[in-house]
């Protein structure tokens, strides 16, 4: 087995690895105007496209399209993050590769901690999702393939980063991605925009798998805005997400709800108004919750230490994100809402 790559994603300005990635020529220099005239226009049909290639890029710039890249720690808070959204659950590792006769190849090995791998084709569609050990071949219907694998760290770091080190990349074809040529300012101011049009009310993420599944472009649009790279419900198999709309951080919230069943695990991770980690906030989860005695479940916010299940905010106003890993049927029928409950 090929030795993976190892890398340590810490909380540094992104701007200036994407930097080192910029292409020049040694004969000319290209005038703003002219490379600005050069860009692909962003426009509501190509919006999830552009945001996919910002997403690609993110992680080219960390080295992802030339072997996996694994990130030994929780994600980076703020802007610092390569991808909106990230989950705060588990740790990631990245690949980018060419898809061969229109199939991508992976092996996911043995592990005593949860390890899953969401296929995401050039168009922001999570078109695969599969957990536990084995061998798979699956189409994809773009050329290239952004690989999510995703270990729990419910045992511990360590056990999360032991686990890491299993996965081989010796089946994948690299070097072959570019970069594609969206000004990524653009791109961003589009992502804002999108993003503050969804903070009034509830939002829940359909994510469809392929591209002849959606069925509302601006939907589509907004769901890869406000976290681009989420799986397609699947119940007992991938995952389900939801967000609250904008709380208060210097009031005491709290939302109670029924155990949600998923197979796996569930999670309650908040974010600021960008949809992105909050400095020295913490989620809370299944694998560590306390449980009421009519086993329901009270997550608190800003209640202080003494709270059932509190997650501090450090007075910060906040939106939380559900994550049902493996969903289960009665969060997929709308039975358990605890972004709608909160109060």
């Amino acid at each position: 087995m090929k030795k993976s790559f190892k890398t340590s994603l810490i909380a540094f300005a992104l701007t200036s690895v994407l930097a080192a990635c910029s292409q020049t020529t040694d004969t000319s220099t290209v005038t703003m105007a002219a490379a600005t005239s050069q860009f692909i226009e962003v426009t509501d049909a190509n919006f999830a496209h552009a945001e996919t290639a910002r997403n690609y890029r993110n992680w080219v710039a960390l080295g992802a399209n030339k072997q996996i890249t694994h990130m030994r720690n929780l994600p980076p808070r703020g802007k610092d993050a390569p991808t909106v959204q990230m989950n705060d659950d588990t740790l990631y590792s990245v690949v980018i590769a060419e898809a061969e006769n229109g199939h991508i190849k992976f092996s996911i090995p043995k592990t005593d901690v949860y390890l899953a791998v969401q296929v995401v084709t050039e168009g922001g569609h999570g078109q695969q999702y599969v957990v536990g050990e084995g061998d798979y071949d699956l189409p994809v219907e773009t050329d290239f393939a952004f690989l999510i694998y995703r270990t729990g760290v419910e045992k511990g770091i360590e056990a999360a980063r032991a686990a890491q080190d299993k996965i081989s990349d010796d089946t994948f074809k690299f070097n072959t991605y570019s970069v594609q040529n969206y000004n990524y300012d653009e791109v961003e101011e589009w992502v804002s925009k999108l993003t503050a049009e969804t903070q009034g009310a509830v939002f829940t993420y359909t994510f469809p798998r392929t591209s002849d599944g959606i069925t509302d472009r601006h939907q589509w649009n907004l769901e890869n805005a406000n976290g681009w790279g989420g799986s397609s419900p699947e119940v007992n198999v991938a995952n389900l997400y939801s967000n609250s709309v904008m709380l208060d951080g210097s009031k005491c919230l709290s939302t109670t709800f029924e155990d949600p069943e998923s197979k796996y695990f569930t999670s309650i991770t908040p974010y600021d108004s960008a949809r992105y980690l909050m400095p020295g906030v913490k989620h809370v989860s299944s694998n560590t919750w306390t449980v009421n005695s009519d086993k329901t479940v009270t997550v608190s916010f800003n209640c202080g230490a003494d709270a059932v299940n509190n997650i501090d905010t450090k007075g910060l106003d906040f939106s939380f994100t559900m994550r049902y890993y493996g969903v289960s049927q009665k969060v997929i029928d709308g039975k358990i809402n605890p972004e709608k409950t909160v109060k």
